[in-house]
């Protein structure tokens, strides 16, 4: 509790947060690229493609944080 208060944190916990933000920024490009760039498609980024990117996102941090916190929980 006073390690975070100070604004020291684990070096377990910076490497999940920088993981998953890595993981929620790949979901949301990964998912617009393919409504902007997947044959068939109408060409065009709406709010629907943004909330369903922003949505993939997340589920994909969502997946990385939960695996990193299970195979730290076997290593250990």
């Amino acid at each position: 509790m006073i390690d975070q208060q100070q604004g020291r944190e684990q070096p377990t916990e910076t490497r999940r947060r920088s993981a998953a933000v890595v993981a929620f920024v790949a979901g949301l490009v990964a998912t617009l690229a393919f409504f902007a760039f997947f044959p068939g498609l109408p060409h065009v980024i709406d709010w629907g493609a943004l909330v369903v990117s922003v949505l993939v996102g997340a589920l994909a941090r969502w997946g990385c944080l939960s695996w990193m916190r299970r195979s730290d929980r076997e290593s250990n």
